[in-house]
């Protein structure tokens, strides 16, 4: 059997994160580089990495996606550009009509129906007209305040309230994530923008809960009641990504509650900022499950955000190239798992 072949498209943080992940991987290759970032268009894609192209073929970053892509030219595309589905339904549609399955780190992807159930039913219409298929995950949504949660449950007879929470740092994310979070205005800015409605925060606890909620069998009330609020820091903060004062802001803290006949069944407590260890913070992922049993789980220090993403989109390239066509969700492929063999021998079906 031939090698995989990837091509990525958006080759910031994330997605020069995942090639040069999967240059340490079997039976895969990268065929192909989008990305519109002048420092990075027309470079060898190694070259930019900063890695040993050795025997590898050179592969040179393109602005034109329809250079990058052609009809049938590689076997799945990792779409790291946008985290709304309105925004990134375009680009996802393009891939899809040139019959590529694709992996999106979009978090509003991870469970398009909560909030965009039209560009939901149209991404899973085209791509089961064109016999590929869509996944959004990451590692949160997609793993850490979703998915790990329904797992738990599974050792459970009755479920009565779900508390998840996640203490992480933003260190390892770029631009886009910052911009989201607020990262680096001063707390009047930030107050401003969130009532403006212009300031993100954490994007995806729409899609966790209702993800959680469709999958155990609630129905929730309506939209999640939510709220952010500043991190400011008493110290200068800094990664590679951007610098931060005292008396900035350095992340968010987010809140949601999701109720289910007028009782508070969810509850997503999710505080994040850069380099937490400089504000006296430790990160950690919490699930406290109350039910028959209850179950209570702790990992600390956190799941590392920025890995964790990438590799929940790299382990689940041989799970979308297997599965039917449409759109699908962590809850309806085989679990994640850490792929150290040659992915050619997870592949199920004939590649092209």
């Amino acid at each position: 059997m031939r090698n995989i072949k990837v091509a990525i498209w958006g080759f910031g943080a994330m997605g020069s994160g995942m090639a040069k992940a999967l240059l340490n991987k079997k039976g895969i290759e990268i065929v192909g580089v989008c990305d519109l970032h002048p420092d990075r268009v027309d470079r060898e894609m190694h070259e930019v990495l900063g890695v040993n192209r050795g025997d590898r073929a050179p592969v040179y970053i393109n602005g034109n996606i329809d250079e990058v892509l052609k009809e049938k030219s590689c076997d799945v595309c990792l779409c790291a550009t946008d985290s709304f589905v309105k925004k990134a339904f375009p680009r996802l549609k393009l891939v899809l009509e040139k019959k590529i399955n694709v992996i999106s780190t979009a978090e509003e992807m991870a469970y398009p129906k909560a909030q965009s159930p039209e560009e939901a039913l149209e991404l899973d219409r085209i791509a089961k007209e064109n016999g590929v298929s869509i996944l959004g995950t990451g590692i949160n949504p997609g793993l850490m305040m979703d998915l790990l949660v329904l797992t738990l449950t599974g050792a459970m007879t009755d479920l009565t309230h779900i508390k998840s929470e996640r203490i992480n740092s933003l260190s390892p994310f770029g631009h886009a994530v910052m911009e989201e979070q607020g990262v680096g205005l001063s707390k009047e800015d930030f107050i401003e923008q969130d009532k403006a409605g212009t300031l993100a925060g954490h994007v995806g606890f729409e899609e966790s809960v209702n993800m959680m909620t469709d999958a155990v069998g609630w129905k929730l009330d309506g939209p999640l009641k939510t709220s952010m609020a500043p991190i400011v820091t008493d110290v200068p903060r800094e990664t590679q990504y951007i610098k931060v004062d005292a008396g900035y802001v350095a992340g968010c803290s987010m809140l949601g509650d999701g109720y289910v006949e007028g009782e508070k069944k969810v509850e997503m407590v999710h505080p994040q900022q850069i380099e937490p260890q400089l504000g006296g913070v430790e990160t950690g992922d919490y699930i406290t499950l109350a039910g028959t049993p209850n179950i209570s789980m702790a990992i600390t220090p956190e799941i590392d955000g920025g890995i964790g993403t990438i590799a929940m989109c790299i382990n689940m390239i041989p799970q979308i190239i297997n599965s039917r066509p449409g759109l699908k969700t962590m809850i309806d492929l085989p679990v994640p798992r850490c792929i150290v063999g040659d992915y050619r021998d997870m592949i199920e079906v004939e590649l092209n």
